[in-house]
């Protein structure tokens, strides 16, 4: 299960100091109503969270700077709300709604990307401006938005670009991607190694690591298309490959637009080079329709779609997800389910039953981060796709989750196809279609790396490996068995949902608790 910073998402949450210089300790008020899990736990005022137990480590919604988390420690003591190396312009905001102050920047962040979106695609559309003047509001808005969320942690992000752009103009065609994908990984892992293991997420905490982690994706991905399009033959790449090769080195605005534009550097997603180019260009919309054999009848001409609905109608999921977060998630801490008290008095269906209920109430943070990063996106034009089989005007290029077809999975690979849709398609083409060999395999591990080096991270993933094979494998020798009539396939499917649900509740919770200790009492648990 892959996570984005809000990042966080985070995707996907922690605070750090002001660039002010650092404030003095805020006070963390006691919570007038213990969390469910609280029965066994202590109250830390300095850290502002239950310790559950008398344990080493800490499971609770402490961390701040991604919605929703992209990885908060367990072991970490969190800083103060208004702590951040980001702006403190909102901090009054952040004490009157009790909310860390970068979860605050966060929000306003992508709220002011989508109005500038809505500004960007009327007043700044291609019949408008150049392309050059696209290119350079997009870039020097997404670098203020990054410099008001992080303040100087926003460097590393400047770094690792320029870095790369040195390693595309210099480096041979045959290696470029293996240069770039070294470079963009390894200062990833070292900035997640620095602020896990050397910082201790003491003062310098703001988890600058989401926007990072879109980067490297980027970076990557536009190595391999630029090694496809100038390194190799047309009749050595897939049809997917050989439409998505760059045939030319982009200039520095194009590159620098590209990975820093102000519609995804906070939350993503990753795109593909090619499909960013035509936006700004003003191709993009012609250019989907005419992949899919657009038929003009009644036309004088391609029509313009709209992404106002499109736009609206994902607004109104993340309002939704929103409320769905500040009450489910709160009321279901994940740390109950490895509670000694609950462990005793619960009867292993009962805990089966209440590991989906956290599961479930984790979601929500994910769906409000991914889909306002998606309407982002849509308000300035992009994120197109092409008709449906109905001839209704797809907006859903750019789309990092579908909520119907994840709740509804009956299958894991149904489930994980569904899930964070833009980094799975960055694996796929940047491992799995390139590994020499255990493709899927490779491909966990390539995610687990990305995501962080937080021991419950390789717990998923690992175990994801295990069950993407053994579903495979009774998929592939069970299924055909029912569907001889109407009742079987029904009653197969609704096994396989509950089946696929419990799986998936099984393999993510390490990535939510992070931690060894909690994860292993938590499978020796489930196999007593």
């Amino acid at each position: 299960m892959q996570r984005i910073s809000a990042q966080g998402t985070g995707t996907s949450t922690d605070t750090g100091t002001s660039t002010a210089g650092s404030p003095s300790p805020a006070r963390c008020p006691r919570p007038a109503v213990r969390p469910p899990a609280a029965r066994r736990q202590r109250w830390v005022p300095g850290a502002g969270r239950w310790v559950l137990g008398a344990g080493s480590w800490v499971l609770g919604a402490g961390c701040g700077a991604e919605v929703p988390r992209r990885g908060c420690s367990m072991a970490e003591v969190p800083a103060a709300p208004h702590r951040t190396t980001g702006s403190t312009l909102l901090h009054p905001l952040s004490a009157l709604l009790g909310i860390p102050l970068d979860q605050i920047n966060f929000v306003a962040c992508q709220l002011f990307a989508l109005l500038a979106a809505f500004w960007f695609r009327i007043y700044l559309g291609p019949s408008h401006a150049s392309s050059a003047v696209r290119h350079a509001f997009a870039t020097l808005f997404g670098i203020y938005f990054a410099v008001f969320c992080f303040g100087w942690y926003s460097i590393h992000l400047f770094v690792l670009v320029m870095m790369n752009y040195g390693i595309m103009n210099t480096a041979s065609i045959p290696n470029i991607h293996r240069y770039s994908f070294v470079v963009a990984m390894g200062y990833l892992t070292l900035c997640h190694i620095s602020r896990i293991y050397i910082f201790h997420y003491g003062i310098l905490t703001t988890d600058f690591s989401g926007p990072l982690m879109i980067i490297t994706q980027k970076i990557t991905t536009l190595a391999c298309q630029l090694h496809d399009g100038i390194g190799r033959q047309a009749e050595e790449l897939t049809a997917e490959q050989n439409r998505l090769a760059v045939k030319t080195r982009p200039s520095l605005l194009e590159y620098l637009s590209y990975l820093l534009n102000f519609m995804s550097i906070i939350a993503g997603p990753c795109s593909n080079y090619k499909d960013y180019i035509a936006f700004i260009e003003g191709r993009h919309v012609h250019m989907k329709l005419l992949e899919v054999n657009w038929k003009q009848k009644g036309y004088d001409r391609l029509p313009d779609p709209s992404p106002t609905g499109a736009v609206m109608y994902k607004l109104c999921i993340t309002l939704v997800s929103l409320v769905l977060f500040l009450t489910l998630t709160k009321n279901f801490p994940m740390a109950y389910i490895i509670d000694n008290e609950f462990l005793d008095k619960t009867p292993f269906l009962s805990r089966l039953g209440y590991l989906y209920v956290v599961t479930q109430a984790a979601k929500p943070k994910y769906y409000f981060a991914w889909t306002l990063a998606d309407a982002v996106n849509n308000a300035a034009g992009y994120g197109f796709s092409g008709v449906d089989e109905r001839g209704a005007f797809r907006w859903d290029l750019l789309s990092n989750l579908n909520i119907w077809n994840i709740e509804t999975a009956t299958s894991f690979k149904m489930y994980i196809e569904n899930w964070n849709i833009q980094t799975a398609a960055w694996l796929k083409r940047v491992c799995y279609d390139r590994a020499p060999w255990y493709p899927t395999a490779l491909t966990f591990i390539l995610s687990a790396l990305w995501h962080g080096i937080y021991p419950g991270y390789y717990f998923t993933f690992l175990t994801g490996i295990l069950i993407t094979l053994a579903a495979r494998a009774i998929r592939s020798n069970c299924r055909h068995y029912f569907l001889s009539s109407v009742p079987l396939k029904i009653a197969y499917d609704v096994a396989t949902w509950v089946v696929t649900q419990l799986a998936v509740c099984y393999t993510v919770a390490p990535f939510v608790m992070l931690a060894v200790e909690p994860t292993v009492k938590f499978y020796n648990e489930l196999s007593e």
